[in-house]
């Protein structure tokens, strides 16, 4: 069925305000809350001052180098996030690219996701990270590699521990070769466990390093450590 008729159909209402018209309107797509200011260089955590560990990654051996964010996880983006992946509101991913590709800056390397779970997938019809990675490949002129798969299911990160999300998706995934240097796109960034699980795959697989691209950040105060 064509959009224009689907939304005569199904009128729309703006996800993080309600109001009638887009999925997202323009309002709202400007007040996400951007990661713009002092942030720590590994992992994104803001801080009250730049900062090259935090307390979230100081101590841990992650396979990624960095990892980089476009908007922190308030109220307004969990509910776009929900309508995005639990919803079906496909056309949010080119509004969470839109905003990612406007915070962020790419160096043109090529872009791999975090892959879904199979049951997830067939329950949903559509992977969110994936939806996000060839919309930003659209953006950026880079290819989208599909090399990366689930080695098992697991259970849902959802309201996990840290060592229980470390636990649940160690050994998850499996990669085939890669290129030397690989961006992983994911929709959000909560404890990082998913994205290092992720890279650890891809390192495996030949990537010398891998950076990590998410649309939002779970943003905990500031995290600040000593400047290392």
């Amino acid at each position: 069925m064509a959009t224009g008729l689907l939304d005569l159909l199904l009128p729309q209402r703006c996800v993080p305000c309600g109001l009638p018209g887009t999925q997202v309107c323009t309002a709202c797509l400007v007040a996400l809350p951007r990661l713009r200011g002092p942030r720590c260089e590994r992992c994104c955590a803001p801080t009250a001052w730049p900062v090259r560990r935090c307390r979230e990654c100081a101590g841990r051996r992650l396979a990624f180098a960095r990892a980089r964010s476009a908007v922190a996880y308030d109220d307004s983006v969990s509910r776009l996030v929900h309508a995005w992946k639990e919803r079906g509101l496909r056309r949010l991913a080119a509004a969470a690219a839109e905003v990612t590709a406007d915070v962020l800056e790419h160096d043109g390397e090529p872009l791999v996701f975090v892959p879904p779970d199979p049951e997830r997938r067939r329950g949903r019809g559509y992977h969110p990270a994936e939806a996000l990675a060839r919309e930003l490949g659209d953006r950026w002129s880079v290819p989208v590699l599909a090399v990366l798969a689930r080695a098992s299911g697991g259970a849902r990160q959802r309201g996990l521990t840290l060592p229980e999300r470390r636990a649940n998706v160690r050994g998850a995934f499996l990669a085939t070769p890669s290129p030397p240097v690989v961006v992983l796109v994911d929709d959000v960034y909560t404890t990082g466990a998913t994205a290092n699980a992720a890279a650890s795959a891809l390192r495996r697989a030949g990537a010398r390093r891998v950076e990590v691209v998410t649309f939002a950040r779970a943003v905990r105060g500031y995290t600040v450590t000593t400047q290392a």
